[in-house]
């Protein structure tokens, strides 16, 4: 399938994944939005390991966007029948990896949380109590992925829309049911998340492959052959994808970084940001999908030859999206009391009070993300990932080296600490638009 640069194909690809594609950002919403109720502590913790957690999934996420930019350019070649075995190479890895981050989140996290959580020991506890049930969902996550890349790689994302809204009504249902003791189910706090979280996404992944072995149009893909691994191909999946995956590493760990200096300035502090967090996650889903649009739609044009559509491919994806963000993002942060409280509903919201400052910078840090995030996404889908890797390094650095001046050398408040995300947008947005009008990605080839 060859696609035409136009905002029609645009939205067509970019819409279902931009509800699908955020499948981790609906768990952490709903879980955020539940543990409201259960208590502070509940919620500042959840802020942390929720976030922890993310960055987990974003690194199987990431790796099978390697995937996803291989599927799209033999889409763009006309090679539809090679596709089915980048897709099993792509499946295979996800669950190898998969298995390491289990033993991870299971063994390694009393030692890791205690790096980030020393002064907090009840925030603590109840984050290793979340992570004890969230880690078993991590099969699912990333073999679902997987199966997430092939649909958008073929740029036939509609099942992912369908899914993803099955998942967030499991995932919200049995939340209620597990925090709370409803429907009959016991009362597990925090942990009921965890394990609610969980069983919403082996459901979503069933739902998935039931609805792939139906599917008629995905024959010519050769999907449905035995397994076999490719070494060759492994590696060459490695070389697109592993500077993704570090990218995820490096630029979620950053949010782990941050509400460690946050923890120093309180538990309100925390429970603040997560706030703040929680709507960002929100008005970031617009971002996502484009974003993982704008892979498909850059992969495909250069397999049909287009490199120079590229950057006009980035700029009309940007402007869309950037669109769409404002539609929700301003009401949100203008009038977050009104907008917030059929979801919060406490008579007592000084906590939104609290974090309006915040709000109001947010909305600067939105158009500064959403315009980064497509050129790091376009950069990514050109194959120049190692490339993209360095620029990430570059910002981060600075990233981490003003949120911890601000806070342990200034010591300013919660403002300032993130203004630093406006920082980071603004850093790399700068090397993102020198690179890519240097042209120094058109000698990648895979």
């Amino acid at each position: 399938m060859k696609l035409d640069l136009t905002y029609k194909n645009i939205w067509q690809i970019s819409a279902p994944i931009m509800l699908g594609s955020a499948a981790q950002n609906v768990i952490a919403l709903s879980d955020a939005m539940l543990l409201y109720h259960q208590g502070e502590v509940e919620f500042a913790a959840i802020g942390f390991v929720g976030v922890f957690y993310i960055t987990i999934a974003a690194i199987g996420y990431s790796f099978s966007r390697g995937g996803q930019i291989m599927i799209a350019r033999r889409m763009g070649e006309g090679r539809p029948d090679a596709v089915g075995h980048t897709f099993h190479t792509m499946l295979l890895y996800e669950l190898v990896l998969a298995g390491v981050m289990w033993a991870f989140m299971h063994f390694c996290t009393p030692w890791f949380f205690q790096l980030f959580l020393e002064h907090s020991p009840a925030i603590y506890e109840a984050s290793l109590t979340y992570i004890k049930y969230r880690s078993w969902g991590i099969f699912f996550s990333y073999s679902g992925v997987a199966l997430i890349s092939l649909y958008s790689g073929i740029a036939r994302p509609g099942i992912i829309l369908f899914d993803t809204v099955v998942l967030a009504i499991i995932n919200l249902i049995l939340n209620y049911g597990l925090i709370f003791g409803a429907f009959g189910l016991p009362r597990m706090g925090i942990g009921g998340s965890g394990l609610a979280s969980s069983i919403a996404e082996a459901v979503a992944f069933v739902i998935f492959v039931v609805y792939m072995l139906f599917d008629k149009r995905n024959r010519v893909l050769h999907i449905f052959t035995i397994p076999r691994p490719d070494w060759p191909m492994t590696r060459q999946q490695l070389q697109i994808s592993l500077p993704v995956v570090l990218q995820a590493a490096v630029g979620q760990g950053s949010w782990v970084f941050f509400f460690g200096m946050v923890e120093n300035l309180g538990e309100r502090a925390l429970a603040v940001s997560n706030l703040a967090r929680t709507v960002y996650l929100l008005l970031s889903i617009p971002l996502w999908g484009f974003s993982a649009g704008v892979n498909t739609l850059v992969s495909n044009l250069i397999g049909q030859g287009r490199r120079e559509d590229v950057l006009t491919a980035a700029w009309k994806t940007g402007i869309f999206c950037w669109g769409i963000t404002m539609l929700m993002a301003v009401p949100i942060l203008f009038f977050p009391g009104e907008v917030l409280y059929p979801l919060l509903g406490k008579s007592d919201m000084s906590l939104v009070v609290e974090t309006k400052p915040i709000f109001y910078l947010m909305l600067f840090i939105l158009t500064m993300a959403t315009f980064g995030s497509v050129l790091m996404n376009t950069l990514s889908g050109t194959g120049a990932t190692l490339l993209g890797l360095r620029l990430q390094f570059i910002t981060v650095s600075v990233y981490l080296a003003y949120i911890y001046t601000v806070v342990n050398v200034l010591n300013k408040g919660l403002l300032w600490v993130w203004s630093a995300e406006f920082v980071y947008w603004t850093v790399m947005i700068a090397m993102l638009v020198y690179y890519l009008r240097s042209e120094r990605w058109h000698g990648v080839h895979f």
